[in-house]
């Protein structure tokens, strides 16, 4: 039986792990702390066309294909683990001021040229679908395909499939990947993957969230996905079963994940200028994680050498690009390309005359 190594337990490696071990390959997935890390203190929100802006296509149509695969794998992996993973149906990004509300035209007009609808809305429309919402929201931009997924109950899903597969779990940390004699290996350690392959152009990328928790005679939590900019600082509010999701800060600070007082003020004030009703919730949780960033916000999924393929970089976008990665990297293990994952090939980053190809940056051949 052909054996698989992954390399890092977050939900993209669970889910390769997962899915691998159920088209045959005998699956040894490594981590000392599986689930924990960026995929512990995610949003959930898979939100490609609200995210858009032109000029970025390929972020576009990458995101939208990831999107378009979400359901038969959510399905999949409720059949295996009974885990129910949807927590709202639509994404409502709202606009405070008028250089947001114009900038909510823009994305609508440039998304619906790629085929994709996004309705805008005005003060009335906002207010008619989510009453509780501050009254200084001028307008919206209404995603009604754009859902999203409660992250952790995707990694108690995830941990259950890869146990019914007869995945190993193996509570390690790799330092070495030629370390590994198995005959193939899925890199996929998140921020810390240029670790494992010096020159892999992965950086790590700090969020914040919080967690609130509804308590009694407080306002309810809305039905969607709340995002907004205020202070030129993106929010967004993602429901959860029990409250609200608040997210995120954005750092470039290395692998700190020490949660800053500015960090929680900032979230909290910012989230309470669109729901005001959101301080009489329970702080519950503040977190911080290291996404895995990539110069151009796709991920890398692709051969780095003949027995090692990338699939990390995913960035903020780590939980919406699951099910096209999964299906990328079991198209490579299979010997081929899925040809809506061509332009997450992390060869791009080697078009340079005279740089080394990163299939050669690395120890594993």
């Amino acid at each position: 039986m052909r054996t698989l190594a992954v390399v890092g337990g977050g939900a993209i490696g669970l889910s390769v792990a997962w899915r691998a071990a159920e088209a045959g390959w005998q699956v040894t997935l490594f981590d000392p702390a599986v689930g924990s890390g960026a995929s512990w203190v995610a949003g959930g929100m898979l939100a490609p066309l609200s995210e858009g802006w032109p000029g970025e296509d390929r972020v576009l149509e990458f995101g939208a294909a990831a999107l378009a695969r979400w359901p038969e794998f959510a399905a999949r992996l409720e059949s295996v683990s009974g885990a129910q993973v949807f927590v709202a149906d639509e994404t409502l990004t709202v606009a405070l001021d008028g250089a947001d509300a114009a900038d909510l035209r823009t994305v609508a007009d440039w998304v619906g040229g790629h085929g994709h609808e996004l309705r805008v809305l005005d003060r009335a429309g906002v207010r008619a679908l989510e009453p509780a919402l501050a009254r200084t929201v001028r307008a919206g931009l209404l995603a009604s395909a754009e859902p999203a997924i409660d992250n952790r109950r995707l990694l108690d899903g995830l941990r259950h499939a890869v146990a019914a597969a007869g995945v190993e779990l193996r509570a390690e940390e790799i330092t070495d990947l030629d370390a590994l004699a198995h005959d193939q290996i899925v890199l996929a350690a998140g921020a810390a993957s240029a670790r494992l392959w010096p020159g892999l152009p992965v950086r790590p990328v700090k969020g914040e969230i919080l967690r609130l928790r509804h308590r009694p005679g407080a306002a309810p939590a809305p039905r969607r996905v709340i995002r907004a900019r205020v202070h030129g600082r993106p929010v967004y509010l993602v429901p959860r079963r029990d409250g609200i999701v608040v997210g995120a800060t954005q750092y470039e600070a290395g692998f700190d994940t020490a949660v800053t007082v500015a960090g929680v003020r900032d979230l909290i004030a910012d989230a309470e200028a669109v729901l005001p009703g959101i301080g009489e919730y329970e702080l519950a949780e503040a977190a911080a994680g290291s996404r895995p960033g990539s110069p151009d916000n796709l991920p890398l999924i692709g051969r780095l050498a003949d027995r090692v393929i990338a699939a990390t970089g995913h960035g903020r976008n780590g939980m919406l690009t699951v099910p096209l990665t999964v299906d990328a990297v079991l198209a490579l293990l299979d010997g081929t390309v899925l040809a809506e994952a061509q332009a997450a090939d992390p060869q791009r980053f080697s078009t340079t005359p005279g740089a080394p190809s990163l299939s050669t940056a690395g120890g594993v051949r």
